[in-house]
């Protein structure tokens, strides 16, 4: 999910949301902040009402009556005007929205009914649906500026009900024109009926994010782990565009999936041609990823060549595709220009060996656990300068969480 640090909570069981402010303010600017004392600082106590809650490093002696967490183990990635939750059951600091990122999710569920070999967000079988729906309701309430684009995700969104349908409600009334992305497995659009609500909300700037790992519906069915995933994928794609909602198609890239890839390039071209947008995704190492490693892993530099080969073939073709979460340095130049600077902000970093490459700039970099498992061939590229002139400047998309 999002940046945490964890603490020792009191007076409070259930989550809080809030702005978080280091200042002092106002008794009447409090109701929706969350206070963050900095490291030894003291303030009296009558001092401290009126905030939702406290957070702190130190012990609070003169702790009030109020909800706080304190004794917190770390705070580097907690900034002033962050929105958060606190949990009184854990002592955990999450922080849910950053104004100042330019990657944004709205996270509504852990629960999901695939269970992928490679799910970087592993699903968790307990009802959490109030909980976060009514979180995520007062996270919208307290969002300043819309941004540009919104990731709707979990967990499968769908598994929500009528849940999901008022939350992009609220998000048409409220942010009417921010990007909605929404990242789904699909397979709920196979019902008619589900597929036309969806679409009677008519939100005019949504689009489905679903993954398709194959052509072949027994090696989907593998990779997804829930037999019969890939027929109901794809009526769900079929009827989500029968119905004007707009698709993307997402594969991610690893041992099971490149074998078939150039086959399930071409079969999206004759059978899914209505889809927008086709992102081709490196592998994340987290989540399930690490316990499937051997089943899963391939070095992104050994698959270049039906990489370039998939993404020739759409292209060609005037399908728009997108080469997702992979160095420059581990692809062949012909496909640089389908590259995109794709990893959310707080998740991405670069290695030593990229100080020193010319096309840095352009690269989307690594996960932050990248560390534990990336490509073998990871070097500076050298540019000429007039190579380096021409380097065009790649844009960034939606985020791939």
């Amino acid at each position: 999910m999002r940046l945490t640090t964890t603490g020792i909570s009191r007076n409070f069981e259930r989550s809080i949301v809030g702005v978080l402010t280091t200042e002092h303010l106002p008794h009447e600017k409090r109701t929706e902040r969350i206070l963050f004392l900095a490291a030894h600082e003291s303030i009296p106590r009558d001092e401290l009402s009126g905030y939702r809650a406290i957070i702190s490093h130190d012990e609070l002696h003169h702790a009030p009556s109020l909800p706080y967490v304190h004794r917190l183990r770390e705070s580097d990635n907690l900034k002033d005007g962050d929105i958060v939750v606190v949990e009184g059951n854990t002592g955990t600091v999450r922080s849910l929205y950053r104004p100042y990122e330019n990657h944004h999710h709205l996270f509504v569920t852990e629960r999901c009914n695939s269970n992928c070999l490679m799910c970087s967000q592993p699903p968790k079988d307990h009802d959490d649906v109030m909980a976060l729906t009514e979180r995520n309701f007062e996270l919208i309430r307290l969002i300043a500026t819309p941004p540009p684009y919104l990731t709707i995700t979990g967990g499968e969104p769908t598994l929500l009900g009528d849940h999901l349908f008022s939350l992009i409600e609220q998000l048409k009334t409220s942010m009417p024109d921010t990007e909605l992305h929404m990242l789904t497995n699909g397979r709920t659009f196979a019902w008619p009926d589900y597929a036309q609500r969806f679409a009677a909300l008519e939100h005019p700037m949504i689009s489905l994010g679903v993954p398709l790992y194959s052509d072949f519906a027994g090696s989907h069915d593998f990779v997804v782990q829930a037999k019969g995933a890939f027929d109901q994928t794809v009526a769900g794609l079929h009827q989500a565009a029968r119905r004007g909602i707009r698709v993307e198609i997402r594969i991610v890239l690893h041992k099971l999936t490149i074998p078939r890839l150039v086959k399930l390039a071409e079969y999206i071209y004759r059978n899914l041609t209505f889809a927008e947008h086709i992102a081709l995704m490196g592998l994340e190492y987290t989540g399930y990823t690490p316990r499937n490693i051997d089943t899963l892993w391939i070095d992104p530099y050994d698959y270049r060549d039906e990489l370039e080969e998939a993404v020739e073939f759409l292209a060609v073709r005037n399908m728009n595709v997108s080469i997702y979460n992979h160095q420059l340095c581990t692809l062949n130049p012909s496909v640089w220009r389908f590259a995109r600077k794709s990893i959310s902000d707080w998740k991405n970093s670069y290695l030593p060996e990229c100080q020193q490459c010319d096309v840095r700039s352009d690269c989307g970099g690594f996960f932050q656990w990248a560390e534990r498992k990336h490509s073998d061939h990871i070097v500076p590229v050298t540019l000429s300068k007039q190579s380096a002139s021409k380097t065009r400047q790649l844009d960034p998309l939606p985020s791939t969480v």
